[in-house]
């Protein structure tokens, strides 16, 4: 299957010291592929001026858009509410800080291409791809919570918890429809859903690098992941994953993806 437009969702949360480094490589990259693309940054109710640096960049490069929260609502909510807004065939998210380069992102599209439905990127597959790895203790706390996932839902994956996942419209359209989790255990929550509904998933190993300003608190949010975790499985008991509670993307032939000259 033959896609002709791609979609980046970025999650940003007080991202302004960060976000210009980011948009200039993606925009670089983009305008090196010659691909019909846009860029969405979600702005989480951020206090500082990141809106104002996504908004320059807006007025240069019209293949890039700001949707803003309403207030802070959290990272997953942040990154569904892009996917949703988003028209491209295939559709990726990626982080602010470009832990995993965006240069890696056609490792993740040939996969689509080739009829994964979601192909999202590991650290851990091969870990010397690692530039730049982690505490020891934001890697035990790491492993911990994957053991504990395998036990409570199921899911085999080294790495859940990467943020660099890409979907084609049908597995979108069929996970954020459904999404419950807006804080930081939403990870899970997605791969849960493809599982669930039989989508075709694979995980590839990616060039990733720590960054020590993560926003992450391994003790304080992991307990609350824990929670989150458990209430993926009590959602998917009660059937509350059986229908959509959101309405499905409408995308028009007049989207605002652009072609990206080089």
């Amino acid at each position: 299957m033959e896609y002709v437009s791609y979609s980046i969702v970025i999650p940003a949360y007080n991202e302004s010291d960060r976000i210009q480094e980011s948009l200039t490589k993606i925009v670089a990259f983009l305008a090196e592929q010659s691909w019909t693309a846009e860029v969405l940054v979600v702005n989480d109710g951020s206090r500082d001026n990141t809106a104002e640096v996504v908004k320059r960049f807006a007025a240069q490069h019209r293949f890039i858009r700001l949707i803003e929260n309403p207030g802070n609502r959290g990272k997953g909510y942040s990154v569904r509410n892009g996917m949703l807004q988003a028209v491209g065939d295939v559709v990726l998210f990626t982080d602010a800080d470009l832990s995993a380069p965006i240069t890696e992102a056609p490792k993740l599209f040939s996969e689509i291409q080739k009829g994964v439905d979601v192909a999202f990127g590991s650290r851990w597959l091969v870990a010397k791809m690692q530039t730049e790895r982690q505490s020891i203790m934001r890697q035990i706390a790491g492993r911990m919570y994957n053991v504990i996932m395998r036990i409570v839902l199921g899911l085999n994956f080294k790495d859940t918890q990467c943020g660099f996942k890409a979907f084609n419209r049908k597995a979108l359209e069929t996970i954020f429809t459904r999404q419950h989790v807006e804080r930081w255990g939403f990870d899970v929550e997605l791969l849960f859903l493809a599982r669930k509904f039989k989508l075709k998933i694979e995980e590839v190993p990616v060039e990733w690098a720590h960054d020590d300003r993560s926003k992450i608190n391994p003790l304080v949010d992991g307990i609350k992941m824990f929670g989150e975790m458990l209430s993926i499985r009590w959602n998917s008991i009660v059937g509350r994953y059986t229908n959509p509670h959101l309405p499905k993307p409408v995308v028009t032939d007049a989207t605002p993806v652009v072609k990206i000259a080089k």
